[in-house]
């Protein structure tokens, strides 16, 4: 079974109603992007951003899968699907996908901010000044702030260089270390990019491109690629 690698941004959760600071001026959620996602933010006003992901998490709790989210799952029928995705929401998870790598973490965990490796699942519910792990620091969101590494780039990386096919949706190939993942696949494989805006990928890749939404582009793409599939066999 092929490999198919799918790298999502912001735009495969829109249609879900996740808005993203890139599509309103710096701003997410009316808020300042650096002050609630940065760590100098932090250390200027925890209980700003504590507060900023407690209400991101509430929002999570009541948005659903969309169909570009479902559209994926039904790839896994006919291609063995890796998904990369820069979202922290789980959205791909609640759809069904089974293998899912968070770039920049994901709401439904927290941190400690003194031991890196304490990790926990917290679901939907809030993180409140004076919640700490069990060697008594403060948690903080276990997502990965502007400026901070990027943990999972090289498992990441490592997805990517094994493709067979891959896929960008709704990210718009500016935010590194992400974008450099078009650099590590193999040279001359399909890549699909699924996005209604202009999008200036490297030209030195032969890249189809889909002007569409998640949910429209995924459709036409399993059109396309289980058509390829069924008439290869």
């Amino acid at each position: 079974m092929k490999k198919l690698v799918v790298l999502t941004g912001s735009g495969m959760s829109a249609e879900s109603g996740f808005k993203t600071f890139r599509d309103s001026g710096g701003l997410w959620e009316n808020y300042d992007v650096m002050q609630v996602a940065s760590y100098d933010g932090w250390l200027q006003d925890r209980e700003l951003v504590l507060r900023f992901y407690n209400e991101r998490r509430a929002q999570l709790k009541n948005a659903r899968p969309n169909a570009g989210h479902i559209g994926l799952v039904e790839l896994e029928e006919y291609f063995d699907v890796d998904i990369i995705t820069q979202n922290i929401d789980n959205l791909h998870e609640r759809a069904g996908s089974r293998k899912v790598l968070h770039l920049h973490g994901i709401l439904t965990q927290a941190r400690s901010t003194g031991n890196d490796n304490l990790v926990y699942d917290i679901g939907y519910n809030s993180i409140t000044i004076g919640d700490t792990c069990e060697e008594g620091h403060q948690l903080r969101p276990n997502i990965v702030w502007f400026g901070e590494p990027v943990p999972a780039i090289q498992e990441a990386a490592h997805i990517a260089g094994n493709a067979d096919i891959f896929v960008v949706v709704g990210t718009s190939l500016v935010v590194y270390p992400a974008a450099g993942l078009i650099d590590c696949i193999p040279q001359n494989i399909p890549v699909y990019l699924i996005d209604p805006k202009e999008v200036r990928a490297p030209h030195y890749r032969n890249i189809e491109f889909i002007k569409e939404n998640a949910g429209t582009g995924i459709k036409i793409l399993i059109e396309k690629l289980v058509k390829n599939k069924e008439s290869n066999q």
